[in-house]
């Protein structure tokens, strides 16, 4: 059997000009993971990453904490496939076509657009957030300049047996990737209705490990969202 861990990023800089930095909080989150797994002797074989920076600036520090606690880190191969759902297609195609349609959709925009302290931005936001998702799995009105809601699933899909499949017997791989792709990737391989994908998605830690055994015919889910390397809540975040 073989080992694969999916990593959500750490945290990013969400409401920043550019949400595809990690936070300081999300470097740190990534440093203790790396620290966490040198210090118990983890080895891994392969490293894959999605394209975003986030991705990418996770792996790198857990790659160098990891060495610095005596392992060894393989070179992060990237993979497109790996991508999150895409969030600046949502918001500005998907989410102005429902608020003209959607008075209530609408309430909720306006709602968030006139939040302002960090906690009710926030509450807002994922108000808002979760009815535009619930309406990209529904696909009454897909969009051609933005993924589907069925293409994403079926590239979570495809990239997971990718990984699967090329992997050496019994061998440990971590992928780093986002919450979407994490909950789609868990929701697919249990077999469950598409919108807990989305309830899953929501639940995913920052820096958090869902791990699932495998080989190249079979996969199994073994466990969900842990976070041993966080030792407080206060280092617990979703966004």
């Amino acid at each position: 059997m073989s080992i694969m861990t999916l990593i959500r990023h750490g945290q990013a800089s969400f409401f920043a000009s550019d949400y595809d930095q990690l936070s300081t909080l999300g470097e740190e989150q990534s440093r203790l993971l790396g620290r966490y797994w040198g210090s118990h002797g983890y080895r891994f074989d392969e490293v894959f990453t999605g394209p975003r920076l986030r991705q990418q600036k996770t792996a790198e520090l857990i790659g160098e904490s990891f060495r610095q606690a005596g392992g060894e880190w393989p070179s992060p191969v990237v993979l497109a496939g790996l991508d999150e759902y895409d969030l600046k297609g949502f918001m500005q195609h998907r989410a102005p076509a429902l608020a003209t349609r959607d008075s209530h959709f609408a309430s909720l925009v306006e709602a968030y657009q006139h939040s302002t302290p960090q906690q009710d931005r926030l509450r807002s936001f994922q108000s808002m957030f979760e009815q535009l998702l619930l309406d990209w799995q529904s696909e009454t009105r897909p969009m051609a300049n933005v993924e589907s809601w069925i293409e994403f699933r079926q590239r979570v899909e495809r990239s997971i047996r990718q990984i699967q499949k090329a992997a050496p017997q019994s061998s440990r791989v971590a992928v780093v990737t986002s919450g979407g792709f994490i909950g789609t990737a868990v929701q697919s391989i249990l077999a469950s209705p598409d919108r807990s994908a989305l309830e899953l998605n929501w639940r995913v830690r920052n820096s958090a490990l869902t791990e699932f055994v495998f080989t190249r015919d079979r996969l199994t889910l073994d466990s969900f969202n842990a976070v041993p390397h966080l030792p407080a809540p206060a280092l617990w975040t979703f966004r």
